[in-house]
């Protein structure tokens, strides 16, 4: 379980994130925190693994003690100017989260980073392709966390999603079509969305007879 601080000067809202949090498969809240001493506290006694931090604390800033936490942080603050985003981003967040924002946004960034924290729990020695690869997997929370282009499921993306996440081999259209239980041309468009985003890998398989297939390979 990925331990996680929420710190946040207005006590309801520290409660409703936390309750997000606890919806998110992976992660439990350790702690609840209101000010900057407070957080510098919990984050001593409580090690939490990541820390939701707000900007606007009574006492200091967010982006003031984001590197005293010793833990990964997310800030999640009403701040959307480009100068505080610059501030967290050169104390180490890893995202920033703006306030207001469906549910689903915070979600889908907890668990991108999730998956990266899982891809970074060996001691051994990593080659730069294995780091490239847990910075991209932390990146999948801002795509899916983006806007559907018209037309399309979120459910449906999901679906298409799992299926090749479950894969251990790369799908061609027809195969995520029967194991999503859309039809192709349906399938096609969801991972052709898929290929414009990087998240996939694309190639071509070449049978004995016809054309050339697509694969689709879920890119880790």
């Amino acid at each position: 379980m990925i331990r996680t601080l929420i710190v946040d000067d207005d006590f309801r809202v520290a409660r409703v994130h936390a309750a997000l949090v606890g919806q998110v498969p992976g992660f439990e809240v350790v702690g609840l925190s209101h000010t900057a001493a407070d957080a510098l506290t919990a984050a001593r006694d409580l090690r939490p693994d990541l820390v939701l931090l707000d900007e606007y604390l009574p006492d200091r800033r967010g982006t003031e003690v984001a590197g005293e936490l010793g833990a990964a942080v997310i800030m999640v603050t009403a701040a959307d100017d480009a100068v505080t985003v610059r501030r967290a981003i050169a104390a180490g967040a890893l995202n920033v989260v703006v306030k207001p924002f469906p549910p689903a946004v915070l979600a889908a960034k907890l668990t991108a980073f999730a998956r990266c924290w899982n891809q970074l729990a060996g001691v051994g020695p990593m080659a730069q392709a294995d780091v490239d690869r847990a910075f991209a997997v932390l990146r999948e929370g801002d795509a899916a966390a983006a806007p559907m282009p018209k037309g399309r499921s979120a459910v449906t993306a999901e679906a298409v999603v799992e299926a090749l996440r479950r894969a251990a081999a790369p799908l061609t259209a027809i195969a995520v079509a029967e194991l999503t239980g859309v039809s192709r041309a349906t399938a096609q468009r969801y991972l052709s969305d898929l290929a414009r985003a990087g998240r996939v890998d694309l190639r071509l398989r070449y049978g004995t007879t016809g054309r050339p297939e697509h694969e689709y390979a879920w890119r880790e």
